[in-house]
């Protein structure tokens, strides 16, 4: 079964009157499952509609992106902990630690990055309260604060929650320690065919398959040959297409297994 992990349906670059072709195209190419993240609660409902519309092909999950940890109200766990009694979830999150983008306007940089830190642990509660599972995205605009100091969070609830850490752009020395300190995942989008990334293919290829996961992060991150233009499920293949080529050091062409069985 193939499962594009993670995509945002309900994005307004997706022609929300066309859902039945995104869904059609993504399963005549294989795709058998999406799943859908909501990462502000403005667009909680319009993910879990997605869901509705689609039984057994697309599923959500739901949270809040660190980016807007600020806008977030008081009750916001309560609101989710009760959306998640109306529509079956497959993991919470979007969530993390964002050190990428400035903080908002009225927020000093340390006081914003402590607001996603403690809403993160709430993420994780909820996610243990629940039995879920946890989406993180982690970004730094230098160095790896944010990946740290989310793995020192996640690493509190190990044993509880598994992680995944979605478009993961580390190095295999990150990798294996969210494996072994945390039993996490790793999820590597098309990011993974570009080749001003090559240290993002030698971590996919370097990972055991079992600890992998596959994803566009859709409409975003279009995988090469199709970057530049927008991202979709049905696209879900190619950063495979990538690391089974790599994982054949006699190739010198694109993987020809449309499928690329061999490693899913």
């Amino acid at each position: 079964m193939i499962i594009d992990t993670h995509c945002h349906l309900a994005s307004a670059q997706f022609d929300q009157s066309r859902r039945e072709t995104y869904v059609q195209h993504a399963l005549r190419e294989g795709i058998d499952r999406m799943i859908t993240l909501g990462a502000r609660m403005d667009d909680w409902e319009a993910n879990t509609a997605w869901a509705r519309q689609f039984p057994g092909a697309v599923f959500c999950a739901l949270g809040i992106h660190p980016d807007d940890a600020h806008d977030a109200p008081a009750d916001w766990a309560d609101q989710l902990f009760r959306k998640a009694q109306d529509v079956p979830l497959a993991a919470i999150g979007e969530t993390g630690l964002d050190y990428f983008h400035g903080a908002p306007q009225g927020w000093e940089t340390e006081q914003f990055h402590r607001l996603q830190q403690n809403m993160l642990e709430q993420h994780f509660d909820l996610a243990a309260s629940l039995g879920l599972n946890i989406v993180l995205h982690t970004r730094d605009r230098k160095g790896t604060a944010s990946f740290e100091d989310a793995l020192a969070i996640a690493r509190n609830y190990a044993g509880r929650v598994r992680p995944v850490f979605h478009c993961f752009i580390g190095n295999t020395a990150q990798a294996m320690r969210i494996f072994d300190e945390l039993d996490g995942m790793v999820s590597f989008t098309g990011v993974a065919t570009f080749k001003n990334a090559p240290v993002v293919a030698e971590t996919a290829s370097w990972c055991p398959e079992n600890r992998i996961m596959l994803e566009t992060d859709s409409p975003y991150l279009s995988p090469e040959p199709l970057r530049g233009r927008m991202n979709e499920p049905a696209h879900s293949y190619s950063p495979f297409h990538r690391r089974c080529q790599r994982n054949e050091p006699g190739r010198s062409g694109p993987c020809n297994d449309p499928k690329c069985g061999n490693l899913l």
